[in-house]
């Protein structure tokens, strides 16, 4: 595996190499990637996770925002598209109950459901992010950005023709996991972008690498994926 496949976390373990490679006989899935068809799609970077301190604080995903920044401006130069997804749900929570209302404590339910309201400050992308005008800003409600109802990603991406993702963001193995999963199920190519993607363990992100390399597409680096764009 390429020397920069896994920032976080350590490596991805030999067994899961070995076992990629005696199932399709190489270890990347792509030669090639078209930058015109191509979306950096960058997942749940605000600051309800990325603040010190913030409610549902991932404090590892302070650490991927300097590669997401210099990343995007090397894809927006090259004519891909940068995509910045964010959380958002009513105040109350009502809207995802089935998660608010039996996986949060119900001392911590208001604070967790208000952190990624519209409007709060909390439910704003991390401030030291770099978004241009030419990016596209949607919202979704559900760990995948691409299951039914959840948000506009589908449309946005048909509209432009794109077929490749980069997905990059928090938390590795729950949001950009879920879109990573849909993703490929609905035929797009992935790729996991080992260095701009952050969970709260290192067992948690190289838990989703072995999965998403096995099954759901191909795992890189920041510098990885850019190589193979023309």
């Amino acid at each position: 595996m390429g020397g920069e496949v896994l920032k976080r976390g350590g490596e991805i373990r030999g067994e899961i190499v070995e076992r990629v490679l005696a199932r399709r006989g190489r270890l990347h899935l792509y030669d090639r990637l078209d930058a015109q068809r191509t979306a950096l799609v960058v997942i749940d970077m605000q600051n309800a996770f990325v603040a010190p301190g913030a409610p549902i604080e991932v404090p590892l995903a302070r650490e991927i925002v300097p590669v997401i920044n210099r990343l995007a401006a090397k894809l927006r130069a090259r004519g891909a598209t940068v995509i910045w997804v964010l959380h958002q749900n009513s105040a109350d929570g009502r809207d995802w109950e089935r998660f608010f209302g039996c996986f949060v404590a119900p001392e911590n339910r208001a604070r967790a459901a208000q952190a990624l309201s519209a409007g709060s400050q909390l439910q704003r992308l991390w401030p030291e992010l770099v978004v241009e005008p030419g990016d596209v800003t949607l919202t979704k409600n559900r760990y995948s950005a691409l299951i039914p109802g959840a948000s506009s990603l589908g449309e946005v991406l048909r509209a432009k023709g794109i077929d490749t993702l980069l997905i990059a963001g928090t938390k590795t193995n729950v949001c950009c996991e879920c879109t990573a999963r849909d993703a490929m199920m609905l035929d797009y190519q992935v790729v996991l972008l080992s260095d701009c993607t952050a969970a709260l363990s290192d067992d948690e992100q190289r838990a989703t690498l072995e999965n998403v390399i096995q099954q759901f597409g191909d795992v890189m680096s920041a510098d990885e994926a850019l190589a193979l764009l023309t």
